[in-house]
């Protein structure tokens, strides 16, 4: 034999190349799981439905189907750690868009919904879980919990799919908004009280767990509200240092109180959220876009754990839960909780349709399922495979289906003609103005200017205060009836922007931009890349700088039906040959927008929108 002494260098190197290789592979997956991931999220975009689909699909295809991805084998011992840490990041993203100033103005409906609504939704979903699923009811009750929360994230690309009217699509983007983090309260106090059960703890070690995560939530929150209220933190290094305090949080909680850090980011965000004078607008765009990594690469992950075939009947279980939940519970809890409102019968049927489960369900249950199997909880791994199969069936199902209902029922709004302005300028202000002025045409002035976005609600326009092209426009800015955008701040680089992002969503023929260059200043790539984004607004030689100088000099918009007897020829001799024909809004409602492209002919009953000159007299 030979002595080991004598092969230690063939040793050292052989295992220094299995590392090697090893750390390869690894890198090698986890590009290719990015890779996937933003596949899955361009592939949503495109057709409009959640992301979340095609992200759990694709884990199931790598895992359990194919074979290629084996996250336990590939992450070991980190696995436990990074889904823990990457949840903490999800629930305090969400948990920060709960602002209790804005639950006064959600009606009737909504509250019912997050209330009284979610629980019974809860209990009878947990009902469900047990007598069909086989779980314990212990579990069930955190199957009930998880399952009754809806998101934005879900119900955003669903409703611009589904188009219903303006109350339907208000009430399900609300309840999305706000059951979101209250459902993941819901689920994280549900699983507290199972761990602290199932290690014999008593109902005071339950209390002081939820203190302690109460406790140093609320703690971080304050501290670092203060510091970013007091520009302690430099604008450039906020979210680095947000990041950092939520990890700190759910560490330093859990180190407290075991299972203690889930609940205290939760509370952390509600704090956060909440405060006066902390703006954390740039914060949450930096959280959104790290949560859309996050998601992106944990649930092919999540995914990608699950057994094939499915553990004990719960490919059938899953099925029938989902078919009680859509057929019977949701209707149920919709009709408790809407008793007393104003709605239809028809508008309660679409909203009792529409219920796709998302993020929290998928990332929590995982989450709780891995911690839950450690400590030996009949069952568990049962659970996520329900949760799986509700997700996809109600975004599956719901997505085929919701928009068929809507026009069965008559609920759906016909095609979008109204207009997202991105501006808020004295411009943009007078022909938002002059738009809303006809019946039946929305508008929303959108920019993260608060002076103007002020000054436009002071006129009575609603508006949207933020980045229009951003994912919290996404979440919040409701579309309901928009079908145009007008590019018309006095940023020629993010008007280029939003029009680029809403192009797809509106089609490229609906997109268009008010000149900040004329023809003559702007020339090459700027001018290239400005008439493949967006056509421009109005005649040729109209610019943002000369349409306020009209302005200032006396110039208004003047809106007037043509008739018979005055047609557009005697408008234009009432007014003079300088006159600037804007739009023209057919009889049925259509908007039709002057530009170089398309020269308007206003025929008598159209309603004409132009720019006039002062010196001119006003038809009596």
């Amino acid at each position: 034999m030979i002595p080991v002494g004598d092969r230690l260098p063939e040793l050292v190197v052989f295992l220094l190349g299995t590392r090697i290789c090893t750390s390869m592979e690894l890198a090698m997956l986890l590009t290719l799981m990015l890779g996937i991931g933003f596949l899955c999220q361009w592939l949503a975009w495109r057709v409009r439905l959640p992301a979340i689909l095609f992200l759990l699909l694709a884990g199931i295809v790598a895992g359990p189907v194919t074979g290629l991805l084996h996250p336990d084998q590939l992450l070991g011992d980190l696995l436990f750690p990074i889904v823990s840490l990457a949840v903490a990041v999800i629930l305090f993203e969400g948990s920060l868009t709960l602002r209790f100033g804005e639950l006064k103005g959600i009606g009737h409906a909504v509250r019912g919904l997050v209330s009284y609504g979610a629980i019974a939704a809860l209990l009878m979903l947990a009902a469900a879980a047990h007598w069909i699923g086989g779980l314990s009811w212990e579990l069930s009750l955190l199957f009930g919990a998880l399952t009754c929360v809806t998101g934005p994230t879900v119900i955003a690309p669903m409703l611009r799919t589904v188009r219903p009217n303006a109350r339907i699509s208000n009430i399900l983007r609300w309840e999305g908004i706000v059951i979101d983090p209250i459902g993941a309260l819901f689920a994280v106090l549900v699983y507290e009280a199972i761990v602290s059960h199932r290690q014999g703890h008593s109902i005071q070690v339950f209390l002081g767990t939820v203190a302690c995560g109460v406790i140093v939530g609320g703690v971080a929150a304050f501290v670092l509200g203060r510091l970013l209220r007091r520009q302690i933190i430099p604008e450039y290094l906020q979210n680095f240092g947000t990041l950092a305090a939520v990890l700190a949080a759910f560490s330093v909680s859990n180190h407290f109180e075991h299972e203690s850090g889930l609940l205290a980011v939760t509370i952390m965000g509600i704090a956060l959220g909440n405060m006066r004078d902390v703006h954390i607008d740039d914060i949450m765009d930096f959280k959104e876009h790290l949560t859309t990594l996050l998601v992106s690469t944990l649930f092919i992950l999540l995914a990608a754990r699950l057994d094939w075939p499915l553990p004990n009947g719960a490919l059938f279980a899953g099925i029938a839960i989902f078919v009680v939940a859509q057929l019977f519970i949701r209707p149920l809890s919709v009709l408790i909780s809407s008793v007393g409102s104003t709605l239809a019968w028809k508008e309660r049927a679409l909203i009792a349709w529409i219920a796709p489960r998302g993020i929290v369900a998928a990332s929590v249950s995982a989450l709780f399922a891995i911690r839950l199997e450690k400590i030996g909880l009949e069952g568990a791994d049962k659970m996520v495979p329900l949760v799986f199969l509700m997700i996809i069936g109600t975004v599956v199902f719901q997505s085929a289906t919701a928009r068929p209902l809507a026009r069965w029922l008559k609920v759906a709004d016909p095609e979008p003609r109204g207009v997202l302005i991105y501006g808020s300028d004295n411009v943009a202000l007078e022909i938002a103005q002059a738009l809303a002025a006809n019946e039946g045409l929305r508008v929303v002035v959108a920019d993260d200017d608060w002076n103007g976005i002020r000054a436009a609600r002071m006129a009575g326009l609603s508006t949207f205060f933020g980045n229009p092209a951003s994912q919290a426009a996404d979440r919040n800015l409701d579309l309901a009836g928009i079908g145009h955008l007008f590019a018309m701040s006095t940023h020629r680089e993010l008007n280029s922007l939003v029009s680029v992002h809403y192009r797809e969503e509106f089609g490229r023929d609906k997109v268009y931009r008010l000149r900040n260059l004329s023809p003559e200043e702007s020339h090459g790539r700027a001018s290239l890349a400005g008439s493949l984004l967006a056509t421009a607004l109005f005649a040729d030689d109209m610019t943002h700088a000369r349409f306020a100088d009209l302005l200032k000099e006396g110039w208004r918009i003047k809106s007037t039906r043509l008739s018979e007897t005055f047609d557009w020829p005697h408008f234009i001799e009432q007014y003079g040959s300088r006159t600037v024909l804007l739009f023209g809004m057919e009889e049925k409602g259509a908007l039709r927008i002057a530009s170089g492209h398309r020269e308007l002919e206003p025929r008598p009953g159209w309603t004409v929108i132009a720019l006039v000159p002062p010196e001119q007299r006003v038809i009596p």
